[in-house]
């Protein structure tokens, strides 16, 4: 077969040469496995004296261990000076979070300021934006938002912003240190180095109960 009926048939289906066709979602997510992390928000009802008060909470999570951190405090204003701060703390040169990522997977929500986006990107990490009404390119931040909501934040009633700070960090000790996650064949993201060696089974509890994880009595 000739190589002009091969490029006509290419052309016919919308395909483009090899050296300029595009690579698939899924490639591109294995050849940064391990440099990449994906962020995303997820919003919180709080009453306050003022009312009832939406609160947005920014998060990163890595995608090859799954290891979340919340990027600052939740606000109900996420301003451009907030979000400033936010990209400060993730690309702080000592323990920010995107100190060994080079890709930074965030949706087109315009809260993503253009500071955050050049203190990002003076980092040395490339901003790539998923496609318009895509949540599945950005699956394992999805994932966490629908982990945190249905585990917790939508079991409760928050009064005040020190009750949603609360209950945002004993979820992340629990979602690191107790609880189990598929992705990872069941295993914890931050397991205790050395494991009682005990028979009994105890529980321990975090929210009054709401989180539990049981675990061997020493």
């Amino acid at each position: 077969m000739a190589r002009s009926t091969v490029a006509k048939v290419l052309k016919d289906h919308g395909l483009s040469p090899a050296p300029d066709r595009p690579a698939s979602w899924r490639t591109f997510l294995r050849a940064h496995w391990g440099a990449i992390a994906g962020a995303d928000f997820f919003t919180s009802e709080v009453w306050t004296a003022r009312g009832l008060v939406t609160y947005y909470t920014r998060f990163v999570i890595d995608l090859s261990t799954r290891r979340v951190q919340v990027a600052g405090s939740s606000t109900p204003n996420p301003d451009a000076a907030f979000m400033a701060r936010v990209a400060c703390r993730l690309t702080d040169a000592v323990d920010g979070f995107l100190v060994h990522h080079r890709v930074l997977l965030c949706d087109r929500d315009t809260k993503w300021t253009d500071g955050f986006n050049r203190i990002i990107e003076g980092a040395g990490v490339e901003i790539v934006r998923t496609p318009v009404q895509a949540p599945n390119a950005n699956a394992h931040a999805e994932r966490f938002v629908r982990s945190i909501r249905e585990e917790c934040l939508d079991r409760l009633i928050l009064f005040g912003e020190r009750r949603l700070l609360r209950a945002l960090d004993e979820y992340m000790a629990h979602y690191h240190r107790e609880r189990n996650h598929q992705g990872l064949g069941n295993a914890l993201i931050m397991p205790d180095a050395h494991p009682a060696p005990g028979t009994h089974v105890r529980c321990r509890e975090r929210l009054g109960g709401l989180l539990r994880y049981y675990h061997r009595a020493a």
